[in-house]
């Protein structure tokens, strides 16, 4: 799945089949940012690392973040919280299209 069309799942009432990862990254874009995190926490690894290290700069918890861009092995982003949140998505999306 390319990054438009995964966008244009938000007007669905649920998520694609996908990643857990993408599925936090899919709840925030639809303005629901606890259940992203809800999601982004409950998981493992350094890609839900990352969805949760641009939850918490999204949130302005820049010490929360910085952990946990360090647990992803990312660095701290620097840009808009809308290109952060496409090139989340752009690197989960090509991961899961190998899966």
């Amino acid at each position: 799945m390319q990054i438009d069309e995964f966008r244009s799942t938000l007007g669905q009432a649920s998520p694609p089949p996908c990643a857990p990862a993408l599925v936090a990254l899919w709840h925030d874009a639809r303005g629901d940012w606890n259940a992203a995190h809800q999601v982004a926490q409950d998981l493992e690894g350094e890609d839900a690392a990352w969805v949760h290290a641009y939850l918490h700069r999204k949130e302005g918890d820049a010490a929360n973040a910085a952990y946990w861009y360090d647990r992803a092995k990312q660095p701290t982003a620097q840009g808009s919280l809308d290109e952060e949140w496409a090139q989340i998505a752009g690197a989960l999306l090509a991961r899961d299209a190998t899966r």
